[in-house]
């Protein structure tokens, strides 16, 4: 991690067309440089080291992730984002690691890409979620949710209609009403002292798949909780732009802010709040908007841009200087006492200006499912802004 204490020179605003632009240009040049064509799959992360980007791992979690973006993208640009490599062949090699996987969220996203590739062999990997959602009585929430978006992706087939509506009854049955908020499980006893926190990643995947969900059966209960969510997140929106990061599913309030993840700046909210408006919902430009804006100005870091082009990266997150995440277990700790009760000073002694200078594929591939090129060339326009 880098702690930056002096922000860079600032220049014009461009407008968001032209951000959103050259967003998806640097995200599919950076994902192309993290493929790793002698593993047939994406890094895990690249990190900034000595003279450039040094790539670590591979994930075929992240794998399919970019998979389901580059599923909406032009043919030429999604084989250069492969270097070169057909999309036919990653999603080959992923649902081909599918009966040895038990992890339901890997196996829900290679099923979302297939599927949104139109991928002709997915019974293997379409079963294999049913039975890995119905033989656990706790999950956690971000998995389920995938599973329930992967089922409700066009093209899925009708036998997989009984574990959609399943996944779809275990996730409202988790969503908590006062607080407007989904737990970090679904089922399960939560533990003793964190059980009332959830993170952002709990909020919009929900979000996102109940949206779905109710575009697909035209049910107004999820979209309603959908609804209510985004409201709650939107409400507790920090005053830069910030999406926070952990909240309490009693009260709805927030737990704590830090790390603010670049990835929900860009991608991850759009996404959840385009799929909303999509299904009936609410508009939440203004609040995207101001997404965006903190990540080209991070006013933690002076303005600064966690966005650097000449390495084709977005650097993850700006966090405190603290040891261990003990901001985040202290205000859990605190909140679990009592719902009001925060650890005083915290701003003070562990300020929030480093920043993770690692970036993750599936942070680009989610940029890039939010702001299609259609979606990202017409946001000034159906905003009323001169490109």
């Amino acid at each position: 991690m880098t702690t930056l204490m002096t922000s860079l020179p600032q220049r014009e605003q461009p407008t968001s067309s032209r951000r959103l632009r050259e967003l998806r240009e640097l995200a599919l040049r950076g994902l192309q440089r993290m493929y790793r064509p002698e593993h047939g799959l994406y890094a895990f992360r690249a990190r900034r080291c000595d003279g450039g980007v040094r790539l670590e791992g591979t994930s075929a979690r992240y794998s399919a992730i970019v998979l389901l973006a580059l599923a909406r993208e032009s043919e030429p640009q999604a084989k250069a984002a492969l270097g070169g490599r057909p999309l036919a062949e990653l999603c080959d090699r992923l649902l081909n690691t599918v009966p040895g996987t038990d992890n339901l969220g890997d196996t829900a996203l290679i099923l979302w890409a297939a599927l949104a590739l139109r991928h002709p062999a997915t019974d293997a990997a379409a079963g294999r979620v049913g039975e890995l959602l119905t033989k656990s009585e706790t999950l956690p929430t971000v998995e389920l949710a995938w599973a329930l978006s992967a089922f409700c992706e066009p093209g899925a087939p009708e036998y997989v209609a009984p574990w959609r509506d399943e996944a779809a009854r275990r996730l409202m049955g988790a969503f908590r009403p006062q607080a407007e908020l989904f737990p970090h499980h679904v089922g399960g006893t939560p533990a003793r002292l964190r059980g009332h926190v959830a993170c952002f990643a709990d909020q919009v995947y929900p979000i996102q798949a109940l949206a779905r969900y109710a575009a697909m059966t035209a049910d107004l209960e999820p979209l309603d909780a959908a609804r209510r969510c985004a409201d709650r997140i939107c409400r507790c929106l920090g005053p830069g732009g910030q999406w926070c990061w952990h909240y309490d599913v009693r009260t709805g309030r927030v737990v704590e802010v830090y790390p603010v993840y670049s990835v929900h700046q860009d991608g991850m909210a759009p996404m959840a709040l385009f799929a909303l408006a999509e299904a009936g919902g609410p508009a939440y430009d203004d609040a995207m908007r101001r997404g965006l804006d903190w990540l080209y100005a991070v006013p933690e870091l002076g303005g600064t841009s966690l966005i650097e082009p000449a390495a084709d990266m977005i650097w993850r997150k700006v966090a405190r200087r603290e040891p261990r995440k003990l901001v985040r277990r202290a205000q859990a700790v605190a909140t679990r006492v009592h719902p009001r009760l925060r650890w005083p000073g915290m701003d003070a002694l562990f300020p929030a200006h480093v920043i993770d200078d690692e970036c993750r594929p599936y942070h680009l591939g989610w940029l890039l499912y939010a702001w299609p090129a259609a979606r990202a060339a017409a946001w000034d326009r159906e905003a009323g802004v001169p490109s």
